[in-house]
């Protein structure tokens, strides 16, 4: 998700400020750390083979007590040794930068036609713009053979001759709507109000291959008319043309509550960061942060479209604001991850505090995490949260034709660590960071840490 003021009404800007009078940033973060991170976004970097010495498999990170704190350390971090940033075709808005701009990086590899096939995709903006809001143009699909690339533009040009390449849906889609096809319904359109002007935006897509179909899972943000997750359906290729599920006519998925910034419209806020995932022949639409339901055999609509069932979770005390739920299955194991914001402050004895704590006095946004949580049945229940990955939030984790486990980050460019004048060049990044397991008794995902995290194997 791209939004940063749907988890509190609290000005978070006045409040980093506020806390730095009295504590520099800098002095929070591990040198080290610092150091680890400060990598060249924009190379491709020799990564170590998969594997552990012998066979052993790394061992697991002790356990941090409360329950809630969050794992700060260096070798969980993205860095030059286990990570690189995609190298994506870019497009006539991404030549200044010399990258592409994203949050929500979304990769994944399907085997289609007996080949491998990557795809990519994101939340982008559009020119002159620096978020994905207060609108933007759509979703953007990028594949390859090689997770190294060469990474091209899905080839949209013959479904929409001398429209930007790539593009497989956008709110301006709405002139290819057809009695009984519907690309784009009336919530989704674009809209204006004297406050913001133009508004409606599509965020943290993500596209899926569910017997023979591509199916894209995306949410109408925060500007939108209603927000909430969606589902579209390729009648082609990866590249489209993609219409709308028949359960999202007239609304997104699940039921309206109260939340997101106050600017929304009440009953217009529905449950964000949809995902998709599929076992065998059947698939589930998860939700942000514990609601899940079961698909329709044909896909068109949830089982369950009102009253959705929950994931068994252990949450912290007090739970904080969770987004971008995803489920990935490795081991025989499924794993639910969340993106939570790693909030700094003082400890009584004057050290620094890490922990996935809600806002609050004295509390500084620092890094947007990767934590992940294993369970035998999809549903759960949950394990114990723990943290995966250091600035990798609101990601997915993937396996490549070889067999190797990768997780996404991007970087969150609008608060903490990455948000600061001397890095935020190095936000907002189709990036890919290799993961390690600890086995089938350790059972937990994370990023490949610099010393394999051997200890004494798991």
């Amino acid at each position: 998700m791209t939004s940063s003021e749907s988890e509190s009404h609290v000005d978070r800007r006045a409040l980093l400020a506020g806390v730095a009078g009295s504590l520099a940033v800098t002095a929070v973060l591990p040198a080290a750390a610092a150091q680890a991170a400060s990598a060249d976004a924009g190379a491709a970097r020799t990564v170590p083979p998969r594997g552990a010495p012998g066979g052993r498999h790394p061992s697991n990170r002790p356990a941090l007590e409360p329950y809630g704190l969050a794992d700060a350390g260096p070798d969980l971090w993205p860095r030059e040794d286990n990570s690189f940033v995609l190298p994506l075709e870019l497009r006539p808005r991404d030549k200044a930068r010399g990258q592409v701009w994203m949050r929500d990086t979304y990769v994944n590899c399907f085997v289609v036609d007996g080949r491998p096939l990557y795809v990519a995709t994101g939340t982008t903006r559009v020119p002159g713009l620096e978020a994905a809001g207060p609108w933007n143009d759509g979703i953007f699909v990028w594949t390859a053979r090689s997770l190294r690339g060469p990474w091209k533009l899905a080839d949209t040009t013959r479904i929409r001759p001398g429209a930007e390449k790539g593009k497989v849906w956008s709110p301006e889609f709405t002139g290819e709507n057809r009695p009984g096809r519907t690309v784009v319904a009336p919530w989704q359109e674009y809209w204006y109000d004297d406050r913001f002007g133009k508004r409606g935006q599509a965020w943290a897509p993500e596209l899926h291959h569910v017997r023979g179909t591509w199916y894209m899972v995306a949410c109408m943000g925060d500007h939108s008319r209603k927000v909430g997750s969606f589902m579209l359906v390729s009648e082609g290729g990866v590249e489209g043309p993609y219409r709308l599920v028949e359960g999202n006519l007239d609304k997104p998925f699940g039921d309206p509550f109260i939340g997101g910034p106050s600017f929304i419209e009440p009953g217009a806020y529905h449950h964000i960061d949809g995902s998709l995932y599929a076992e065998g022949n059947d698939a589930w639409l998860v939700l942000h942060n514990d609601l899940y339901a079961k698909f329709r055999g044909d896909m068109e609509d949830i089982v369950t479209p009102t009253d959705l069932p929950r994931f068994r979770q252990t949450p912290y005390t007090p739970e904080p604001y969770l987004e971008g739920a995803y489920v990935f299955k490795h081991g025989g194991k499924y794993y639910l991850l969340h993106a939570a914001w790693d909030r700094t402050s003082i400890d009584a004895d004057g050290s620094p505090r890490y922990a996935y704590a809600p806002p609050g006095e004295g509390r500084v946004q620092y890094q947007y995490d990767a934590i992940v949580a294993v369970a035998d049945r999809f549903e759960g229940p949950y394990s114990k949260r723990w943290t995966a990955g250091v600035a990798a939030g609101h990601n997915n984790f993937f396996v490549d034709s070889g067999g190797d486990l990768w997780g996404t980050f991007f970087r969150n460019p609008n608060f903490g660590y990455w948000s600061h004048p001397s890095r935020i060049a190095d936000a907002a990044v189709p990036g890919v960071v290799r993961l390690e397991w600890t086995g089938p008794k350790g059972n937990r995902l994370y990023v490949r840490r610099a010393d394999g995290g051997r200890g004494s194997g798991a």
